[in-house]
């Protein structure tokens, strides 16, 4: 079967590079590389979503709020640049 392809450079200068060190017409060197493709199940399945499970990471300890995390994070920014505000006097 004829058809027309587009392959990406890296791949054409791949297959060519293997074309020259064997001998074999391009048409057997790319049908080659497709057969082992195919047998290697390389091809991913891209109709399957993708899933994430949750996982319960247990309780937070200390005495942090969670729900304020970013009001606490400004806190702390707030402290670090006062701190090296001090020492630059």
């Amino acid at each position: 079967m004829r058809t027309t392809l587009t392959i990406d450079e890296d791949i054409a200068r791949q297959l060519r590079e293997i074309v020259h060190r064997s001998g074999k017409p391009f048409r057997n060197v790319v049908n080659e590389a497709l057969r082992a493709g195919m047998e290697n199940n390389r091809i991913a399945d891209v109709s399957r979503p993708y899933r994430l499970e949750p996982v319960a990471m247990g309780e937070v300890t200390g005495p942090y709020d969670l729900d304020k995390a970013l009001q606490l994070a400004d806190r702390l920014e707030d402290e670090e640049t006062s701190r090296k505000l001090l020492l630059r006097k």
